[in-house]
Parts: structure tokens; sequence; C-alpha cells
């Protein structure tokens, strides 16, 4: 604990880590807010008394559940009729289409390879494709708010305006949709350039986290009350959700080490012997896929649900498919992720161009000639920690589902927090953030070390 307090107090000393954290917390504190400032044309009593009354009198659990699981992306804005409703994630959506049209665009590799101005153009060319995902969206989302959490005719009190009027309803709320996305996705930017760590990523952890206060006191007044199972399964539940937040963090910064011999030259340019060249591993991450595999399978998981929507009733094979904890959702979401594991990590992980860069720089994996046995031999290695990889990360992705199927939770709002990409999210985010802020305190140790020592010899 002193340890810990004195971390606390090395951070603080340091002026220039201190207004980076001030600044980074100061533009969480204005995009929370923000999640609570409603659209003029919508009154948010009215609509969240709506809400209470769609989810306890028969509301579709395919909109109860994946609905909410996107709300929880925004710190509850989505169901707040926000407006930053559409939050980060458009943005989000943007730089994956451009990351996936590198692959296939010439121009679009060409950028990529231009260093910090052609960074810039890829940077803008995401903002511009960011906007016209939102002119899609935001019309969805005001149809949304008016077909689907407001169906009934007595809830009409809840739109201070006429929701069918173009000008006076559509065209403001789709404006200032697009502009908090917007303002959203700036903030996101300054605190990445002049604050600590990933700021978009900062900004999707942060909605993820406001709705968890909420999930655990109801979880502890479940539990706690005439139906639930005492103080005790409220201790083994803590117990069980720090464990798979260590199971998280071991996915997350798990790598394959692939030893790396670079030959060295003497001056008169001769090749030393290889016994003596420096050694060096090239570091395959275990997940180099990040949580990329589970955001496309819960975007795909929308249509079984659209296809069974007709349904009348849900006790069916099918209907399952449109319920967020049942098994036939769970199996085909756990299938789609290790699909897509595979898919982009062969997309992204450029096999070739590194045993190219090995070769072209006098390095060479022991026992593995240079050139395509390399590319092989690498190509072979991940294929390897892909598949247990992709399999752990199914796993967690699913978790939610099996803690609430098993009955170690009360509640679905604290069972999405046992795993799943929220909780994934939450975890890359802050050992990211706990990383960069260690850097910021090695180097502030050093350069003490440094003027210490030139104190003591100036000369």
């Amino acid at each position: 604990m002193k340890g810990f307090i004195q971390t606390l107090k090395n951070i603080w000393s340091i002026k220039e880590l201190r207004d980076k954290l001030i600044f980074t917390f100061v533009l969480v504190l204005v995009y929370r807010f923000g999640t609570h400032v409603s659209l003029p044309a919508i009154n948010m009593v009215e609509v969240d008394n709506i809400l209470d009354i769609y989810k306890n009198n028969g509301g579709n659990q395919q909109a109860t559940g994946l609905l909410g699981l996107l709300s929880s992306f925004t710190g509850g804005a989505f169901s707040k009729a926000s407006i930053f409703a559409l939050g980060i994630m458009p943005y989000i959506s943007a730089s994956i289409v451009v990351q996936l049209m590198g692959l296939a665009i010439p121009y679009i590799q060409k950028l990529q390879k231009e260093g910090e101005s052609g960074r810039k153009k890829v940077n803008q060319i995401t903002r511009w494709l960011t906007i016209l995902i939102c002119l899609i969206q935001a019309p969805a989302y005001l149809t949304s708010i008016t077909q689907v959490f407001l169906p009934i005719e007595q809830f009409r009190t809840a739109y201070l305006v006429d929701p069918n009027n173009i000008f006076l309803f559509w065209i403001p709320s789709i404006i200032i949709l697009i502009s908090g996305t917007i303002f959203a996705m700036w903030m996101g930017e300054k605190i990445t350039d002049k604050g600590i760590g990933n700021g978009i990523s900062i900004l999707i952890m942060v909605g993820i986290l406001a709705g968890f206060p909420t999930a655990f006191v109801q979880e502890i007044g479940v539990q706690m009350g005439d139906t639930g199972k005492g103080l005790i399964m409220m201790f083994v539940e803590v117990l069980a959700w720090l464990l798979v937040i260590i199971l998280c963090i071991m996915l997350t910064v798990a790598v394959r080490k692939v030893p790396v011999q670079y030959v060295s030259r003497t001056k008169s340019g001769s090749l030393r012997s290889i016994t003596n060249a420096a050694r060096q591993y090239i570091p395959l991450k275990v997940n180099a896929a990040g949580v990329m595999p589970i955001i496309f399978a819960q975007a795909l998981m929308f249509i079984p649900g659209l296809l069974v929507r007709s349904e009348t009733t849900t006790n069916t094979f099918w209907a399952g498919f449109s319920q967020v904890f049942s098994w036939q959702y769970n199996l085909l979401f756990a299938i789609l992720i290790i699909v897509f594991t595979f898919f982009y990590t062969a997309i992204t992980i450029p096999i070739n161009q590194m045993a190219d860069d090995l070769k072209r720089n006098g390095g060479l994996i022991p026992r593995v000639k240079p050139g395509k046995e390399t590319a092989d031999f690498l190509d072979d290695v991940l294929s390897k920690i892909t598949l247990p990889g992709a399999i752990y990360l199914a796993l967690i992705a699913v978790l939610p589902a099996i803690v609430k199927i098993i009955g170690l939770t009360a509640t679905d709002k604290f069972a999405l927090f046992f795993g799943g990409t929220s909780l994934l999210i939450m975890v890359g985010v802050l050992l990211d953030t706990v990383q960069q802020i260690n850097t910021y305190l090695l180097n502030h140790h050093y350069d003490g070390l440094m003027q210490s020592r030139l104190s003591r010899n100036p000369n």
C-alpha cells in the first residue's frame, strides 16, 4: 500500500504527467456531461419512464439485449436520446473500414507508408468517412426511438415537437447527432495528443464503466433480497469476476517470442561470426486481432435476430438466435469469433514483409533459411498460437452467457461485465494507460539520475 501511495506521489510530482492527467480527466468529464444532455426535441423524463415500462411489459429481448449492449459502449447515451447517442462508434467503424481498404486500395497503402504526412491524410479520410456513416446511423437511430422505444400512442408526450416534422425534428436532430460524434471524435484525438493514453479507447472505456456501479448495486440488491442467495454468493461473484479479469490480462499480454539473430559487421565490412551477433526476438501476440473479431461477429449477430423477429413464440430453436443469453446465440457467436480471428490476423500481420525485412537487415531465425522459409516458419508459428488464442477469445466473449445460465449472477447487466467486448476493452485500455504512465516515471527517474551525475562530475 505504501508503494502504491508513493507511486501516486511520484505521478503528481511530474508536472508534464500531472498536466496530461488533468487534461484527460477534464475532457472525460465533458464527455460524460454530454451523455446526459438530451436532444432538444426529446423530454428525457418521459423517455426514462417509457424505457422502464417497455422493458417491464414484454419488451423485445432482442432490443433490450443487443441495443442495451450497444448503449453500454456510449455510457447510456444511446438509450437516453443524448446528443452523444451515436458515441464514438461511427469513428471506430470508419477506422476499421479504412484499415481494410488499405489491403485492397493501392492509394491507401501508399499513404500508410508515407510516415507522418500519410498518417494525417489517412486520418482525414477516416473523419470524412465517419460523417458519412453518421448520415446513415443518425436517421436509423431516430427511427428506432420513434418506432421501437416509443411505440405506444399515450407516450407521445416524450416529444416536444411533432416527430413526423422533417424541419423541426428530423433535420435538427440529425445535425446534432452528427455534431456530437464529431465533437467526441475531436475530444478523443485531443486526449491522444495532449493527454495520456489512446483518447478514443478511453472514451469507450469510460462509457462502459459508467454502467458498472448501477449494475453492481442492482446485483447486491437482488442477492441480498428475499429471492437472493446472500452475502456469500456475492463474495463468490466478486472473486469470479477478478479471476476473469486476470484471464483477460493474460490473453492481452501473451506473446510467443521467436528468437532472431542479427549479424553485425566489422569496420572493414566483413561479417562477424553469428555467435557474436546481437540476439533479439519477434513478439507474436497470441491474440493479435484484439477485440476486432468480437466487434465483427457482434455486427453480424444482428442478422439472426432480424430473421426471427416475426416469430410468435420463444420456445423454438430458431427463436433462440435472437436471445443474447441463449446457447444457440452464443454457439454461433463463438464460431464467428474464431473464424474472424483467423481472418483478421491473416490480413493484418504482414508475414512476408516481416521475412523480407529480416533478410534485408541481416536478421535470421536460428535453423531457418532467410526468405520464403522464414515466411513459412512465421506463418506456421502464428497459425499454431492463433487457434488457442481464438478459442480463448471466444470463451471470454460468451462468458457472460455462461455465468448467467449457471446462475452465478442474478441480473443481466452485471453478467455482461464477466467478459465480452466490454471487459476486454477495459483491460486493454487500462494496461496501455498504465504502461504510458510507467514510461513517464522511468524517463523522469533516468533524467534525474543523469542530472545528479552531471552535478557531481561537470567535466
